[in-house]
């Protein structure tokens, strides 16, 4: 078993995109001093299934496990990934996601930022099933299992902007 940095990042719905965009490049710019490279900040709207299937890849899935998906035929596809009406979960994907992508020396890519997810999930035939738990703020949750001290200067910048919703080092704990 190893040990992960995690943290939740969070940003009110009223915050645009541009905004975060623009705390994005600062946090970008801290990023390359600490030596990261190549960085990349990106604003996608997941609008057509080859832009769903990169949010797939980079970023994590928010899980929604309710009685109340018992028996439903099928959510709206483009708003799920791993719907399992037998077993009450799904995998609610985000429609927007403004995102700072960070390189290590070894090619590790990290990433950090923001995700829109629908805010009602919805069946196939548009009728609603249940509110989502993120509401329609943006959001984001990951993890990295590393030790790296930059990862955490990263989150610490989010957090002096009131972003941070939570955060728990293993590695600290494990000291």
């Amino acid at each position: 078993m190893g040990l992960s940095y995690h943290f939740t990042l969070s940003a009110p719905a009223s915050v645009g995109a541009k905004e975060l965009v623009a705390f994005l490049k600062t946090v970008q710019a801290d990023a390359q001093k600490l030596g990261f490279q190549p960085t990349l900040v990106l604003d996608v709207v997941f609008d057509t299934p080859e832009r769903r299937e990169f949010a797939r890849r980079v970023l994590r899935s928010v899980h929604i496990e309710d009685e109340r998906l018992q028996g439903v035929v099928l959510p709206a596809p483009d708003q799920v990934w791993n719907f399992s009406g037998n077993l009450d979960h799904c995998r609610l994907a985000p429609e927007r996601a403004v995102i700072l992508v960070v390189t290590d020396e070894r090619g590790s890519e990290t990433v950090f930022g923001f995700a829109r997810y629908p805010a009602t999930l919805l069946a196939v035939n548009g009728r609603a099933l249940l509110k989502t738990p993120v509401g329609d703020r943006w959001f984001f949750r990951d993890f990295v299992d590393s030790p790296d001290a930059r990862l955490r200067a990263i989150v610490k910048r989010f957090a002096e902007a009131r972003y941070v919703e939570a955060e728990k080092d293993e590695f600290a704990a494990s000291r």
